[in-house]
């Protein structure tokens, strides 16, 4: 049986990569087309992109009734991010649409709104290793990736990682440094489906690497919109008579 295609639209903030010649090096169009390119080759998706120097960020109202999963990136210009917008992202998650939170989106206005902490943590950049380990083998966002991921060169996030407990933890990573994170967590908001992935830091080719575009293919396709169900509270009428068994 067919199914529709995964409708995807990657965010990215696309500075670092238009900024600064070494990110430019790894990502020369931007992370986000390098991401959208791999999600399109892993077959069954359709992928489009937007940044935050879009009108409305690219994230429009057609732009996002057409998408069922939203991957977010961003860095250094959270606070540059439209409430607006935000609220729109938000509301359309709750109903639904599934988002994918990368590395330093943590701390985007849009994860902070959804699960309701400072999303504070611990970081360092040493171009340290790290190893991701896959704690829960037979979730469909770990389809074909072995016991762990292996990075050799990252930006390290410690603990504590100030979030809600999630609804699972998928990695939980190593660092050479000694710390460690949860780095793979799942969330529900209303309809819509979350997963913060961690790995993802401009300086280092992150997002060439097979495994965590493999995750980032798995994630789309559990996260996808299932339902669109507005999220408003109703005037409900009684389905039985009222007051038959009121006190005199």
């Amino acid at each position: 049986m067919s199914r529709d295609p995964v409708r995807v639209t990657v965010w990215n903030e696309f500075l670092h990569e238009q900024h600064d010649p070494a990110v430019r090096k790894i990502y020369p169009t931007g992370m986000h087309k390098v991401i959208g390119a791999a999600l399109e080759a892993s077959g069954g998706m359709t992928v489009r992109t937007a940044t935050l120097e879009e009108p409305e960020h690219g994230l429009t109202e057609p732009v996002l009734a057409a998408t069922d999963v939203l991957i977010w990136w961003g860095h250094v210009q959270h606070d540059a991010v439209d409430d607006a917008i935000v609220q729109r992202v938000q509301q359309k998650v709750l109903e639904g649409m599934g988002l994918i939170v990368l590395h330093s989106g943590h701390y985007s206005k849009i994860f902070k709104a959804l699960v309701g902490t400072s999303c504070t943590l611990r970081c360092r950049e040493a171009a340290e290793k790290e190893r991701l380990w896959n704690l829960e083998p037979g979730h469909p966002i770990t389809e074909g990736i072995g016991d762990y991921i292996e990075l050799p060169n990252t930006e390290m996030y410690g603990e504590r990682f100030d979030i809600p407990d999630p609804d699972k933890v998928i990695f939980i990573s190593w660092f050479e440094g000694g710390e460690v994170f949860r780095s793979g967590c799942v969330f529900q908001r209303g309809h819509g489906r979350i997963f913060y992935f961690r790995p993802g830091h401009e300086t280092y080719p992150i997002f060439h690497n097979e495994s965590v575009l493999r995750v980032l293919a798995n994630a789309s396709r559990w996260a996808g919109k299932r339902v669109s169900l507005a999220m408003e509270c109703v005037d409900a009428p009684p389905l039985e008579p009222i007051g038959r068994n009121q006190p005199a």
